[in-house]
């Protein structure tokens, strides 16, 4: 069960490949997050130094009065994969056309985990392909409904 998701991110983007990632976080974002509240909207991930991070991620604070004055919502967040993955992860966003995004954050166990995809950006004709197909499914389930 996800806890947030990126409802644009299939939408905009044909996703090639999913990783699952660990979050740096601090306490009261863990609670602002079980609690549903956060947006993955417009966020990225970025590779530099050989570390991963989360770019435009927003978590509000769980409560306002408890969180530190210096608290940015909006802050880079480290994403926890290994070597090999954040290796990968490199290689696509250094390659033209293809981008790495964050598509859910869910539980798992006791952790909070994210799902990162890299995705290669569609096109307008693409994405009205896509309307239109989502479209037909949903005429074709309410005729069979109807009958």
């Amino acid at each position: 069960m996800s806890l947030i998701r990126n409802k644009k991110a299939h939408f905009d983007y044909d996703i090639l490949e999913k990783f699952e990632a660990g979050l740096d976080l601090h306490g009261f974002e863990v609670k602002s997050l079980r609690g549903g509240r956060g947006s993955l909207e417009g966020a990225h991930v970025l590779v530099r130094g050989g570390e991963a991070y989360i770019v435009g991620m927003t978590i509000p604070p769980y409560q306002s009065v408890n969180t530190p004055l210096s608290y940015d919502p909006a802050r880079t967040r480290r994403l926890l994969l290994s070597k090999k993955e954040i290796a990968q992860l490199s290689d696509a966003e250094s390659t033209n056309g293809l981008t790495v995004i964050p598509l859910s954050v869910y539980n798992k166990h006791k952790f909070l985990k994210v799902e990162v995809a890299i995705g290669r950006g569609k096109k307008q004709f693409d994405k009205r392909e896509t309307i239109k197909k989502r479209e037909a499914e949903r005429e074709m389930r309410r005729s069979l409904k109807d009958e």
